[in-house]
């Protein structure tokens, strides 16, 4: 059993991954770090954790953990993501590990130095829903892709909120915009070459609340908009010659949404609807960072994945600066 410490009491890790790992076959939470020793014991008795710390470091410092789960803002991730390698932990840390693809270099070095896991947590690259996809995909159930399109928004205004204070690294690109590109590059296994994009910022708070994004693949093209503030709505379609493969719910699975994917095809004349009505995705993603930490070979994020997800993040924001293509 992989023993988890949680470096904060964030809502996701309260509400989300704390009591997935609980529920995984082969990880547990043995214990949770707060800057307030009060809240770090009320989170532990609230799920049964058997170790409570006032500090972040101090956890670290326990030899009761194994590896380390990261909620913390996203500002703070690189630096606690080192720390916690340096101290002989594996890592799995929020998405997204960085503001800038070049940060991730310094975990990387980190990781190799201690010989430790460390993966962003993308936990839709380990749904059954998104595993569908690309079986659909390798399959050319679609004939030839040319077009995938989405979306992803929420209304969020609350001046506290970290998603909305840039010295936390609030902003939509940063919050969502990763989950388009994610799953675009994990369903495809290809890599954007160039970028155009329009982004618009809020006049108060000085966060990126929309973008609207058309990256060129090659031989396809992925087109989508996320926004902070626009009504709840997520969405992505894989359009190619033969058919279309629709994602619903595709990254908040069973939140928003009925966990389905659509596969209609022209040439048999009818659709497809595949469904998941429990893909519980974060506990498959705990598993999965638990067997790969054990040395098993299975498929996680790699910190080399994350750096050209997040250099796609950052020649979006270059592409909004200009009008014409921007390359990756």
């Amino acid at each position: 059993m992989l023993r988890f410490g949680i470096l904060s009491t964030a809502k996701i890790g309260l509400e989300l991954v704390i009591p997935a790992i609980q529920d995984a076959e082969n990880c547990v939470v043995t214990a949770v770090a707060s800057r307030d020793q009060a809240k770090a014991r009320a989170v532990a008795d609230r799920f049964g954790i058997p170790h409570a710390f006032g500090s972040y470091q101090a956890l670290l410092d326990s030899d009761t953990v194994d590896a380390v789960y990261i909620p913390l803002p996203t500002s703070q991730h690189i630096e606690w993501a080192v720390k916690a390698a340096d101290a002989g932990k594996h890592v799995l840390c929020e998405k997204p590990l960085a503001l800038k693809a070049s940060e991730i270099d310094q975990v990387i070095a980190a990781r190799d130095r201690n010989k430790v896991l460390v993966s962003e947590a993308f936990m839709v690259t380990y749904s059954p829903v998104w595993l569908k996809v690309r079986e659909l995909l390798s399959q050319g159930a679609i004939g030839q892709l040319r077009q995938v399109q989405g979306a992803f928004t929420y209304f969020n205004r609350d001046p506290g909120n970290m998603r909305n204070i840039p010295s936390l690294g609030g902003g939509g690109l940063p919050d969502i915009g990763v989950y388009p590109t994610i799953a675009t590059r994990f369903a495809t296994g290809k890599e954007p070459l160039r970028v155009q994009a329009t982004t618009t910022r809020d006049p108060e708070f000085g966060t990126d609340i929309y973008s609207s994004v058309r990256a060129d693949f090659g031989d396809f093209e992925l087109s989508f908009y996320v926004s902070t503030q626009l009504a709840n709505r997520q969405i992505m379609v894989f359009h190619g010659t033969e058919g279309y493969i629709e994602v619903k719910s595709p990254f908040n699975a069973n939140r928003w949404g009925a966990e389905e994917v659509e596969l209609a095809n022209q040439s048999h004349g009818h659709s497809q609807i595949f469904r998941f009505p429990d893909s519980r995705q974060y506990k498959k993603e705990a598993e999965a960072f638990a067997a790969r930490a054990a040395g098993e070979s299975v498929e996680v994020v790699t910190l080399e994945s994350s750096r050209l997800n997040q250099r796609f993040i950052d020649a979006v924001y270059r592409a909004s600066e200009k009008t014409t293509w921007e390359p990756v």
